[in-house]
């Protein structure tokens, strides 16, 4: 099984992800890791550390004449950054004396709960680590299952369907025709914006949006749509709470920092709605096998995977350092003062989407080696081939 783990600070030397339990037999080029830590750093609303991050990622092990060798990958991305942080960050040598300690917390991040849980009399060490710069690390290390994924059909895919007031007015019929086309499609579509949006009206609305609150110091969150396309009926499990794929999926996007809410296909809009408008009925097509008119379960049923698009919305809630202050306190002298502004983007939606898409990829990973095993690349497609097929003749009428 494939797990991941990551390591480095915002401002310190650089970030690193360690990848285990990557089968051999996988083709990877740098340019897939690099493509996706350039989406990463696109969309309208960014700050100023995007101007001076260029990320790309150094193989340091796991991958040999660009096939994984099944042993684990790691991966490097330096910060550029660092040459600016190398005092106030130092490993070893002792700048306290120089480096102004932060005893501000701002509402809505890390600081103080970190602060008090570890024990520290300065908020840098904590800003540094919950920092979304460590997604970074994150899209690297998913980007090695995407790949994986691609291969055996399954992509990833998502666009923005609302930021702040800005959103889409009604369904898109274009999306049912990019998602035919598989799910990286509708991404490409998507990253043609600068705000990741399919809705041109939503679009300058969005752009707007920004620019305006920008303006008063203050920050936009909005609502990812994520798709995923050529998954077959039956990963995952109803049998035991742990094995759940609704609740792998949710819980990879919600580990996503400022991320705060999720939903399978139609999940709240369907609570208002009699049964019959809300499960996707069963229709046997000579030559067609299995149809369905409607998806509104988001291609999850009973936890496992129905065979449709899997489709899941994540809700990204405002950047929480403003540089328009909101109250807070002195934790050195314990008096009421304004929260302090860390450089920060306005709005970072768009370049959410891509670091959910690389979320999900592990998730999607695990449940196809759960239920296919094998460690080597062309085992694995064999045997998910040969399933393909099972269930082609299983729904032939």
């Amino acid at each position: 099984m494939i797990r991941y783990f990551t390591a480095g600070e915002s401002h310190g030397p650089a970030l690193t992800a360690i990848v285990e339990g990557v089968p051999a037999g996988i083709s990877v080029t740098q340019e897939d890791i690099d493509t996706q830590l350039r989406r990463r750093q696109q969309g309208y609303g960014r700050g100023g550390r995007m101007k001076i991050e260029s990320d790309t990622a150094e193989v340091l092990s796991g991958i040999r004449f660009g096939k994984t060798i099944g042993s684990p990958i790691t991966l490097l991305i330096r910060n550029r950054d660092w040459e600016n942080w190398t005092a106030s960050m130092a490993r070893f040598e002792n700048h306290a004396a120089e480096t102004a300690k932060i005893t501000i917390p701002r509402p809505g991040h890390a600081d103080l709960a970190g602060r008090i849980k570890y024990g520290f009399d300065d908020i840098r060490p904590v800003i540094e680590r919950s920092s979304a710069r460590e997604t970074a690390a994150r899209v690297a290390a998913g980007t090695v299952a995407r790949v994986f994924l691609k291969a055996l059909g399954i992509e990833i895919g998502s666009y923005v369907s609302s930021i702040g007031q800005a959103a889409e007015a009604t369904d898109n019929p274009e999306i049912e025709k990019l998602l035919r086309q598989g799910a990286e499609m509708l991404a490409l579509k998507a990253d043609a914006s600068p705000v990741r949006m399919l809705d041109k009206a939503a679009e300058n609305k969005a752009i707007a949006s920004i620019d305006d609150v920008k303006e008063q110091g203050d920050t936009l969150g909005g609502i990812i749509e994520l798709f995923i396309t050529g998954v077959p009926m039956g990963l995952g499990s109803y049998v035991q709470h742990d094995r759940r794929l609704d609740a792998k999926l949710i819980a990879a996007l919600v580990s996503i920092q400022a991320i705060k809410g999720a939903e399978i296909g139609n999940a709240f809009d369907n609570t208002r709605k009699p049964g019959s408008q809300v499960h996707d009925e069963f229709f046997l097509k000579p030559d067609k096998g299995l149809q369905r008119k409607t998806n509104r379960a988001g291609g999850l049923e009973g936890s496992m995977s129905s065979g449709q698009a899997i489709h899941l919305r994540a809700a990204m809630k405002p950047i929480s350092s403003l540089v328009s202050p909101l109250n807070s306190f002195d934790l050195a002298t314990m008096q009421p003062t304004l929260s302090r502004f860390e450089r920060s983007d306005t709005c970072a939606v768009p370049a959410a989407g891509v670091v959910a898409e690389a979320a999900l990829a592990p998730v999607i990973a695990n449940a196809i080696l759960e239920k296919f095993g094998g460690d080597h690349f062309n085992e694995i497609s064999s045997r998910i081939e040969n399933y393909r097929n099972y269930l082609l003749d299983t729904f032939q009428t």
